[in-house]
């Protein structure tokens, strides 16, 4: 199997262990019921599936009766039609990212940084903490929900990585994460850091720690996608080389 198709068998199983993933057809849709956000709800087809118009469809009416938005993630040269289908069907393009993947071998660990201890939150009140430190460096609420601490608690359960950034002062600087291993390949997301602990290289730090911890039990590959040039340098210094395309893509 080539890199974009495991990548792609990742994402699979990774919205199959959503709480209550809908297969339809070649797609499987990983929805949750404790929220709405399309970065949680969407769709992807098996990698190499024949896709048809009537596919897509069924899709749709897959979203609509569990009250989710239609939209889709996945790695383009696995359903190279597909796009044509779903503009077709009236979805529109949302963006085009290329991932990234790290092995055991290309893997950086940079020098640990002082006044900062890196570990995985045990506990529920350590796990809002490090929720809400990434919730706020991406611009949102600060508190994490019983919800939010319920889903990491569970990703964390079924192998999935979580790591917090702690100053001596216990203040949760920021983290990041990575899903349950699939087929040993896990996608590295979350990485995020509060604005005040920005340009020292904590975000690398951090990556490089999820993605040690992945190698630890075993991961093969991991892969993740930059939001930026500045991610991008970030994680290209951590060891991660860029590897295939993936389109975002929804419909309202």
């Amino acid at each position: 199997m080539n890199m974009d198709a495991r990548i792609q068998q990742s994402v699979v199983a990774n919205l199959r262990n959503r709480p209550a993933p809908v297969e339809v057809g070649p797609f499987v849709i990983g929805t949750d019921p404790t929220t709405s956000s399309p970065h949680i709800n969407y769709a992807t087809p098996r990698p190499g599936a024949a896709v048809t118009v009537g596919d897509v469809a069924a899709l749709v009416t897959a979203f609509r009766a569990a009250g989710r938005t239609p939209r889709l993630e996945y790695v383009t040269s696995c359903a190279p039609g597909l796009e044509a289908l779903l503009t077709g069907a009236g979805f529109v393009v949302e963006s085009r990212h290329t991932y990234l993947v790290c092995a055991p071998g290309t893997l950086r660990t940079p020098q640990a940084l002082d006044h900062i201890r890196l570990y995985e939150p045990a506990t529920d009140p350590e796990r809002a903490g490090l929720i809400g430190a990434q919730h706020e460096a991406f611009g949102g609420n600060p508190v994490a929900s019983e919800a939010d601490v319920a889903r990491l608690r569970r990703q964390q359960g079924a192998g999935g990585v979580a790591v917090m950034a702690v100053t001596d002062d216990g203040t949760c600087a920021g983290g990041g994460g990575a899903a349950p291993p699939a087929g040993g390949v896990s996608e590295v997301a979350g990485i995020a850091v509060r604005t005040r602990y920005r340009r020292q290289g904590l975000a690398g730090a951090i990556t490089a720690d999820v993605t040690r911890r992945l190698f630890d039990i075993g991961v093969e590959v991991a892969w993740l996608e930059a939001s930026g040039e500045d991610s991008w340098r970030v994680y290209e210094r951590a060891g991660y080389r860029p590897a295939g395309r993936r389109l975002y893509i929804g419909s309202d």
